[in-house]
């Protein structure tokens, strides 16, 4: 479940990246884009590769174009996996940085959000985010939500949800394989008070939304499709 393409194509990582600063938001180290006087925001929360990753941060600002607050923090307190240390494999290291951890350490970002004057948040999971993002939909800590490549989410959890969710999966991923993105779509339907919208994306893999090569036209192509159905999502959402 977390084998090789939870981790394929790693980012270069970048703490100068984007248009946006980093500072401590909710004690953790955060990216922080768009106007801080915004009362909705957006939330990302990272695969296994972290806040630093270009891509990430350049979707970050994009989403803050249409007028969301965005916090990207760092939910692995500087260290994101590293593939090149052999002593740190991926089963190593989600023992410090698990995803239930993550949705304890996002609780007070919500409410420092919150208290900032935020009256509506939306979240976007990628990958080991995509855990995070539905463990704060369960108990409505946030408004809406989507997830994009998810990792270990389970139908179960899927059936918890009752808010706005958007699920995006790839067609060629054995990590969370369409099958179980169908099971997912197969739950939500049956929950005519939720609002969802579920697809497999033909001819992409996991990671495609934000492990692309920016200068593969193809795969920016794919990237930017599932970054304007995130957009729109929360232009029809998050109110």
């Amino acid at each position: 479940m977390s084998g090789p393409e939870c981790c394929s194509n790693p980012p270069t990582l970048n703490p100068n990246a984007g248009i946006g600063h980093v500072e401590k938001f909710a004690g953790l180290d955060s990216y922080l884009t768009g106007s801080s006087h915004s009362n909705l925001a957006v939330l990302l929360i990272s695969d296994v590769f972290g806040y630093e990753a270009p891509n990430l941060r350049k979707l970050a600002d994009k989403i803050a174009t249409s007028g969301y607050y965005v916090v990207v923090p760092d939910f692995f307190y500087g260290e994101p996996f590293d593939r090149q240390n052999t002593n740190r494999p991926i089963g190593e290291w989600l023992k410090d940085h698990g995803q239930d951890k993550g949705f304890e350490d996002a609780k007070p970002v919500v409410e420092a959000l919150k208290s900032k004057g935020i009256s509506a948040i939306g979240a976007v999971g990628f990958c080991w985010g995509a855990k995070v993002v539905v463990e704060l939909a369960k108990p409505k800590l946030i408004q809406v939500a989507v997830l994009l490549h998810p990792t270990f989410v389970t139908v179960e959890d899927i059936s918890a949800v009752d808010i706005p969710i958007g699920i995006l999966g790839a067609e060629i991923d054995q990590v969370s394989p369409p099958e179980l993105i169908k099971k997912f779509e197969e739950v939500l339907k049956a929950k005519s008070w939720v609002d969802s919208y579920v697809k497999v994306v033909p001819n992409v893999a996991h990671g495609w939304t934000v492990r692309y090569d920016p200068q593969d036209s193809k795969a920016v192509k794919d990237a930017e499709e599932a970054h304007q159905f995130v957009l729109d999502w929360f232009a029809k959402h998050l109110k």
